[in-house]
C-alpha cells in the first residue's frame, strides 16, 4: 500500500479519547483507532512532562503508528524584549527537549508580536535569537524542527513572508502553515481562492525548493474573522474557509506533509479533511 501523501490528525488528543487511559497515551491509540496518522501534542500552556512519561508516549506512538508534533506554550515571543527574552526561549527549547524525548520530530510555535514596529526590523531581532536555539538543539543531539506558524492578526509576527524568512535563513526551520489563518489575517475575506492558495505555495517552493512542498506541516480548522484578523476557530461547516480549494492547489503542486485540525470538532473535521482530500488526490 503506498504511503499517504498526507497525515491527517488534530492538535491535542482527540475529543473522543476515552477517560481511560485518557491522556496524551491515549489520544495517540484513538487516533489511531479513527483511522487517523498524525497528532500534536497540545503543551501550549507550559511544557510539564517528565522524562519517563515521554518514553510511554513516543512507545505509544511507535506501537499505533502514530507521527508526532508539539505545539510549544503559547508564551513565546522571538520579539521579546531583553529582559524577557531568556523566558520564552527556555519554554521554546523545553518543548524541542522533552518533545524529542516523546518522539516528536516538529516544534510549533507562535512567532510573537511586532509591537508596532516594522516586521523587517522586528526579523533582525528574531533571527539571530531562533539560530542560536537551533545551533544549541543541533550541539545537543537533537534533530527535531522549529516551525514558526503563520498568525491570524496582522499585528503579530508571523506573515506567509516571515515564516519563510525565518526557514529560508535557517536550516532546521521550517513554516507551520497555519492556512486559516492566513485567510483571517487580511481581515477582507481574501486569501481563500485555488489561485491565492496556489500562489502562496509557489512561493513556499521559490523560497524553500521543491522539498519545502514535501515536508508540509499545515494546521486547519474555519475561522471568524474581523478587520484586525483573528477571532476564533469555526467548524468547517459554518466557515467560508474554501478548503476544497486549497485541497486542489496542494493536489496540482504535488504537495505532501501533515495536516492538523484545530477545529471545535477536531477529530470530525479532520476525517473530512481526510476523506476530502483521499477523493480529491484520486481524481488527479
Amino acid at each position: 500500500m503506498p504511503k499517504p501523501s498526507f497525515l491527517f490528525g488534530t492538535v491535542g488528543a482527540p475529543l473522543s479519547t476515552p477517560k481511560k487511559p485518557g491522556g496524551t497515551v491515549g489520544g495517540i491509540a484513538r487516533t489511531a483507532e479513527l483511522g487517523l496518522g498524525t497528532m500534536e501534542l497540545a503543551w501550549v500552556q507550559s511544557v510539564r512532562v517528565s522524562e519517563a512519561k515521554c518514553a510511554e508516549i513516543k512507545a505509544a506512538a511507535a506501537e499505533h503508528g502514530v507521527a508526532l508534533s508539539v505545539h510549544a506554550p503559547y508564551f513565546i515571543n522571538l520579539n521579546a524584549t531583553a529582559e524577557e527574552w531568556p523566558k520564552s526561549r527556555k519554554r521554546l527549547m523545553d518543548a524541542a527537549h522533552y518533545g524529542h524525548l516523546a518522539g516528536a520530530t516538529d516544534i510549533i510555535f507562535h512567532p510573537g508580536s511586532y509591537f508596532g514596529k516594522p516586521p523587517a526590523e522586528v526579523l533582525a531581532v528574531a533571527l539571530p535569537r531562533l539560530r542560536g536555539c537551533v545551533q544549541d538543539l543541533r550541539a545537543a543531539g537533537n534533530p527535531v524542527r522549529l516551525r514558526p506558524e503563520t498568525m491570524g492578526k496582522s499585528a503579530m509576527l508571523g506573515s506567509l513572508e516571515d515564516a519563510l524568512t525565518l526557514a529560508a535563513e535557517i536550516d532546521g526551520v521550517l513554516p507551520c502553515l497555519d492556512f486559516a489563518h492566513l485567510h483571517a489575517r487580511p481581515g477582507d475575506g481574501s486569501a481563500n481562492s485555488y489561485a491565492e492558495w496556489t500562489a502562496m505555495l509557489k512561493l513556499v517552493k521559490k523560497r524553500l525548493g521543491a522539498a519545502g512542498l514535501k515536508t508540509l506541516h499545515i494546521h486547519l480548522s474555519g475561522i471568524a474573522y474581523g478587520p484586525k484578523g483573528e477571532k476564533h476557530h469555526l467548524t468547517l461547516a459554518e466557515a467560508d474557509l474554501k478548503y476544497k480549494e486549497l485541497f486542489k492547489a496542494l493536489r496540482d503542486l504535488k504537495c505532501a506533509g501533515r495536516v492538523l485540525g484545530e477545529s471545535p470538532i477536531m477529530e470530525q473535521d479532520a476525517l473530512v479533511m481526510q476523506k476530502t482530500w483521499v477523493k480529491l488526490a484520486k481524481a488527479r
